[in-house]
């Protein structure tokens, strides 16, 4: 059975039952404890969690799914995978287990013929919960399964939470028989290879305190509702269905590894280092496609930092099947071509997806050739050294900062006869992926738990948001917090966090900044700074009390600041254009990757594989977005289904969850988009857009920033005086300022050439008088002096090494610093002579760095370095005397 036949099935089955079919959501959720959606059920957990009321009673759906923790172990077995498919259905206060447990072993069991699986009911094994008799007593009543079958396990392996106190229950999980061939008798217990687990039924009933029952705990209260969420494997279920040993031999996964069968030349199955690589490639590049289709680029940082690691293994696999030429694209193509069934997305935008894996995979080739070179460097320092480690700092460097994957760095270490310091390497990782989750977590939730806010949710229920019509409304203070916790009263000069049952106020989301303004009370006064939405549905304006006691269920009328408001509507309505402007220059590879749109500038970050946007395009674009101001078009927004928008051409972002009704922001032909956020009525309202630069901000990635309205027609002014002053002071007609300043520069770099030869030849032509004042050190002609500040360091090398000429046979040490902006730089040389005698530039440096607070090393020869302290130079002297002394 294939694949996609078996996300079929599912669906159809529980469509059947019921459930309301939804789409597989985004890859990227607003949720900062996720890089990616890693199971079925995280777009519901606001429903879950009671953030939100579910809008239906059961659902059910094909999620598409990520875990990254192991990407280090994928190909290494047959086990681990990225990027798979989890088919769950769900129950919001429906039914609950047995409802569960029939639906799952009627699709298991049921015949083919029928729409079922068709497994063998004879072959199935069941694992419950230690305590969950009421599980035990259903499957035996439900399936007809004996007792032997059954089998209880702990809370580590059969009881589900978040993590976090929270919904949470006892899980039921089903395994497949694979048969003696492959394992022990015993069931599940004994042999998870044999038992293969296929779908995991978890019955949400309790409520988990701070200690999870994972561990021994008891639960601190049972849920008023309770809830079903399941997820079963796509991919086990293939692998099991069409009769083969593991997920990378299936339909959809093993032609990309055939694909690299033919560029390498190699077959799958020869080689168990060979193996590896196939899986890797085939793997990563279903994941690499899958995330980019949801609008991730390559990065440094975050998911786009994984990406760019699944891309580059890839290539770097390729390379050791032995391939050279260019293979991403190839392999998207395949993916692409498997996939788009289920997710046509991936073929009508694979332009971009093409674009972002060719632009990435050709940095990295380039990446390749740069990060060797540091690579050798560092291997160099630390055998001169006399050391057998790599740092782990350094590798993080080469990972971090140059892309240079790890297992790479590992590999040519040991070529080189060297090991890495992998522990410091894990620990740098670690403290980079702590710092980006607890920064991601603070800009969102702010002071207050998130726990806090949705005690206010259930009680109170949705912020009703006014401010598409309204900037001003009577209200009533439903949630009050200070410092993170809920409290009856605040007084002048305490910093607040207020939630209205209503309000005009924006909250920030969509690179469209909060809204400003003020609460007004019958006796106190509230100065609102920023607005956020920390759970679904709940704004939390936050500020200080200037005036007077607030308390909690006071009445009060809440007003946006105006004209701000008014600015930040320009800026965003602006950004569109900016899109749909920038978009019809470039094409569809270049989508929205970020914004911001603040009062009178707005910032527009796009994906542009083919690198930067020429002067000319970006005068077009500009010119292009004004004649669509100067129209005047109409600015409509209005609601509609997500199909119907689909029908419009209507532009979605991607990483944003869409439900069944969606906000379309139209300017006709030449703009629509799904938006949530605030715009003006006309394009002419905006009066202005002027763009101020485009540049880069990444691999792949573009930023354009422009101003808006009144502030571009004050840069403008501002332009036009400083091109008058500068016709006036070079009295030259303003058309011909770029060839008189392009003649001016000439002449200065022309002068500046000459000065520093004049500087050079003076510099140099002292080295016979500085080898002829060498002083005596135990043996040792030494020559340590201050050169005239500013010297290059090309210069002060030459001068070195001149000087050390000079010295002849002589055992000789060569000490010459120049300082230059509050920096000393230095260049130590040695004769033959001294290094007969042990002295080796590159180990003096040591001796004497610290007293400049520098640092640097090189060859025995030569060494050079550089340091923070000029003043620290005749100590520095000192220092390399009693060394040489000492020596």
């Amino acid at each position: 059975m294939q694949t996609h036949e078996i996300a079929r099935r599912f669906t159809d089955h529980f469509l059947e039952a019921g459930h309301t079919r939804v789409p597989s959501a985004s890859l990227i959720l607003d949720d900062p404890t996720l890089l990616f959606v890693n199971a079925g059920m995280v777009q519901f957990k606001p429903y879950f969690l009671g953030d939100a009321p579910p809008p239906y009673p059961r659902a059910t759906s094909i999620q598409k799914c990520v875990r990254t923790g192991d990407i280090d172990e994928v190909g290494k077995t047959t086990r681990h995978n990225t990027f798979f498919q989890m088919a769950g259905n769900f129950s919001f206060g429906d039914y609950f287990k047995a409802g569960a447990i029939e639906h799952a072993w009627n699709l298991v069991t049921g015949s083919q013929d029928a729409g079922g699986y068709g497994f063998d009911p004879d072959r199935i094994w069941v694992t419950v919960y230690e305590t969950d008799d009421e599980a035990i007593a259903l499957w035996k009543k439900i399936a007809g399964l004996p007792e032997e079958r059954i089998q209880r396990r702990d809370g580590l392996d059969n009881y589900w939470d978040m993590g976090v106190p929270g919904p949470g229950g006892p899980c039921s999980e089903i395994y497949y028989d694979r048969g003696p061939e492959h394992g022990r008798d015993g069931g599940p217990v004994v042999d998870e290879d044999r038992y293969l687990e296929i779908w995991n039924l978890v019955f949400m009933q309790d409520i988990r305190g701070e200690d999870s029952p994972k561990y021994g705990h008891l639960p601190i209260g049972v849920l008023p509702n309770k809830n079903i969420d399941t997820g079963m494997g796509i991919e086990r279920v293939a692998y099991l269905l069409q009769g083969v040993d593991n997920v990378y031999e299936t339909d959809l996964v093993r032609p990309v590894i055939a694909r690299a069968e033919e560029f390498s030349g190699r077959r799958y199955g020869a080689s168990h280092e060979d193996d590896i690589r196939f899986r890797v490639i085939a793997d990563h590049a279903r994941s690499g496609v899958m995330i980019i289709g949801d609008g991730v680029t390559p990065s440094n940082e975050g998911r786009g930092y994984v990406l760019r690691r699944l891309l580059r293994r890839i290539v770097r696999s390729s390379r050791l099947l032995g391939v050279q030429e260019p293979v991403l694209n190839a392999f998207a193509e395949v993916v692409r071509d498997e996939m788009a069934p289920t997710y046509p997305e991936l073929a009508s935008d694979f332009e971009r997806i093409s674009a972002v894996v060719g632009a990435e995979e050709e940095a990295f080739l380039q990446t390749l050739t740069s990060g060797s070179r540091i690579f050798d460097l560092a291997a160099d320092s630390t055998k001169q050294a006399g050391g057998t480690q790599i740092g782990g700092d350094q590798a993080f460097q080469l990972h971090d900062t140059f892309g240079f994957p790890i297992d790479l760095t590992l590999e040519m270490a040991a070529e080189a006869g060297l090991t890495v310091d992998e522990e410091r390497f894990r620990a740098l990782m670690n403290e980079q992926r702590t710092r980006a989750k607890a920064d991601a977590k603070a800009r969102k939730v702010g002071h207050g738990d998130g726990s806090v806010y949705r005690t206010v949710l259930d009680k109170h229920g949705s912020t009703e948001f006014l401010g598409y019509t309204e900037l001003s409304a009577e209200a009533t203070i439903v949630g009050l917090l200070v410092g993170g916790q809920s409290v009856p009263a605040a007084r002048t000069g305490e910093q607040v966090e207020i939630v209205l049952d209503r309000s005009p106020f924006y909250a920030e989301a969509g690179g469209q900044q909060a809204d400003t303004g003020v609460l007004r009370g019958a006796s106190f006064t509230v100065t609102i700074s920023d607005v956020q939405a920390p759970v679904p549905g709940l704004r939390v304006h936050r500020g200080v009390v200037s005036d007077g006691e607030v308390s909690l269920d006071a009445a009060v009328v809440a007003e946006v600041d105006r004209s701000r408001r008014a600015a930040i509507s320009r800026a965003h309505t602006g950004t569109h254009l900016v899109h749909a402007g920038v978009r019809g220059a470039l094409g569809p590879a270049a989508a929205q990757a970020g914004s911001l749109n603040a009062p009178g500038r707005l910032r527009f970050d796009f994906t542009s594989p083919t690198g930067a946007v020429g002067a000319a395009s970006l005068v077009e674009i500009e010119d292009e977005i004004n004649a669509v101001l100067q129209e005047d078009r109409e600015v409509q927004s209005y609601e509609t289904s997500m199909d119907e928008a689909r029908k419009l051409g209507a532009m979605m972002l991607f990483g944003e969850k869409y439900g069944d009704r969606v906000r379309v922001v139209d300017m006709g032909d030449y703009s629509r988009e799904l938006c949530g956020g605030t715009h003006v009525g006309r394009t002419g309202e905006i009066g202005m857009i002027k763009v101020l630069s485009e540049g880069s901000i990444g691999s792949g990635v573009r930023r354009v920033d422009a101003l808006v309205g009144l502030d571009a027609f004050r840069f403008l002014s501002k332009e036009h005086l400083l091109v008058s002053s500068l016709a006036d002071q070079l009295k030259t007609p303003r058309e011909e300022l770029p060839e008189r300043i392009n003649s001016l520069v000439e002449r200065v770099r022309t002068a500046e050439r000459d000065l520093e030869k004049v500087r050079a030849d003076a510099v140099l032509s002292s080295a016979a008088a500085l080898a002829a004042g060498a002083e005596d050190v135990d043996g040792v002609a030494l020559v340590a002096v201050a050169t005239p500040d500013g010297v290059a360091g090309n210069d002060l090398r030459a001068l070195a090494s001149d000087v050390r000429a000079r010295l002849g046979s002589a055992a000789g040490v060569v000490a010459l610093f120049s300082a230059d902006a509050g920096k000393v730089a230095f260049v130590v040389a040695t004769t033959s002579a001294a290094r007969d005698r042990g002295l080796a530039a590159g180990k003096l440096v040591p001796s004497f760095a610290a007293a400049i607070g520098g640092r640097g090393g090189g060859k025995p020869d030569l060494a050079q370095g550089g340091g923070t302290d000029p003043a620290g130079v005749p100590a520095a002297i000192t220092a390399l005397r009693a060394a040489l002394r000492a020596s």
